[in-house]
C-alpha cells in the first residue's frame, strides 16, 4: 500500500572527527549509522512497546544515493518517512540533508517484521500497521 501523506521524522546527527576518510568528507558506509541513528531514535521514541513484545524491525535492503560530500563543520540532519506499507514489510525514505537546504544524500531501506520468539518474518501487526502512516 502507498503512503499519500507519510509523516516526517527528523533528528540531527553529530558529525565526528571518526566518521571522516582520508579526504576529509565523511566515508560512504558512515552515511549507513546515520540512517540507523535516525531510525533507532524513531523506534525508540514511537515504538518501543513492539520492541518489548520482542517484535523486530529488520534491514532487507539498504540503498543510498550521495549527492554532495559532508564535511566535519557541516551541521546534519536525517529525515526520513515510510513510503510503502506490505504485508510483513515497508520502505523507509531518508534524506540526509542540512538546515540550509543542502542535500547530502537520499537513501531507502526495505524493512521487515521479525517476530524475536519464534525466529521468524512475521505478518505486521495491525497495531503497529497504524503507527506507520
Amino acid at each position: 500500500m502507498k503512503i499519500n501523506t507519510p509523516a516526517v521524522f527528523s533528528t540531527r546527527i553529530e558529525v565526528r572527527f571518526a566518521d571522516l576518510d582520508a579526504y576529509g568528507h565523511v566515508n560512504n558506509a558512515v552515511f549507513f549509522t546515520y540512517l540507523e541513528t535516525a531510525r533507532t531514535k524513531l523506534f525508540l521514541e514511537k515504538f518501543i512497546d513492539f520492541l518489548d513484545r520482542g517484535l523486530f524491525f529488520l534491514v532487507v535492503k539498504a540503498e543510498c544515493e550521495y549527492l554532495k560530500p559532508i564535511g566535519l563543520s557541516d551541521r546534519v540532519v536525517v529525515s526520513m518517512k515510510v513510503v510503502r506499507i506490505g504485508r510483513s514489510s515497508f520502505d523507509i525514505d531518508y534524506t540526509v540533508h542540512d538546515e540550509g537546504g543542502t542535500t547530502f544524500a537520499a537513501a531507502k531501506t526495505v524493512m521487515v517484521c521479525y517476530d524475536g520468539k519464534s525466529a521468524k518474518t512475521v505478518a505486521m501487526p495491525e497495531d503497529f500497521r497504524v503507527h506507520l502512516t
